[in-house]
């Protein structure tokens, strides 16, 4: 774990290239970037500028090519899949879609990720859940499946199932795509309480401008490269 004076997440020359055809194109063109614990960072870019990359990069889903990354205290260079998937448990995802499982009630939803932690008995699991359902203000529909909830409600269940671990680092793509200008308020507002009352890190990408006022700071990534952090 890093020590509250430094950055919560360190990116240092970070490169990334995808196949293309029979070339290879250069996505991240060595990007440098500091994360402070507690901040609220939005990255946003035109499409294809790198920022899902990015993104996927520091949440340990893409293999690290060239540069250094650190994560709360942890190298994912040279780490094994065992220790990535370790790190990946010790942050919380929240995507566009949703990704809830209908054929489970929303409170079951919320409990997955807790079904790695041999310390969580199904009670515990359960009352930890309804907890997290309850700070997103939609406790009283933890019974019920997702298919029966709204897309803001939705949302929310994927905010809870996010901190059921009680993350250091929140990592959100896209997260109001799908929503209409009041649901998407609503989530970005749970958003940005949970980060200042409970010291979660968030960096969010977007391409909603209506939501850019939650950010402590804006990153402008253009062509691979940070225009502005």
């Amino acid at each position: 774990m890093s020590d509250n004076g430094k950055a919560i997440i360190q990116v240092r020359n970070l490169r990334h290239s995808y196949q293309e055809g029979d070339g290879v194109k250069e996505v991240l063109h060595g990007i440098n970037l500091d994360l402070s614990r507690g901040e609220i960072v939005i990255i946003m870019g035109p499409s294809g500028s790198g920022k899902s990359t990015l993104l996927k990069l520091i949440g340990a889903q893409l293999t690290l090519q060239k540069g250094e990354i650190v994560v709360d205290g942890h190298r994912l260079q040279g780490a094994t899949p065992a220790e990535l998937r370790r790190i990946r448990r010790e942050m919380g995802f929240i995507f566009q879609s949703h990704h809830l499982i209908n054929s489970i009630k929303v409170v079951q939803n919320v409990q997955l990720p807790l079904a790695f932690d041999n310390r969580v008995t199904a009670e515990s699991s359960k009352e930890r859940a309804l907890e997290v359902l309850g700070t997103v203000g939609i406790a009283d529909q933890a019974n019920k499946y997702p298919s029966h909830l709204s897309g803001g409600q939705r949302q929310r269940v994927a905010i809870a199932r996010a901190l059921v671990r009680k993350p250091h680092i929140v990592l959100a793509d896209e997260p109001t795509a799908s929503l209409d200008q009041k649901s998407g308020r609503e989530v970005v507002g749970i958003i940005r309480k949970m980060a200042k009352d409970l010291g979660v890190t968030v960096v969010l990408v977007t391409h909603d401008n209506r939501i850019l006022d939650i950010a402590d700071r804006i990153v402008s990534l253009v062509d691979g490269n940070i225009a502005d952090a």
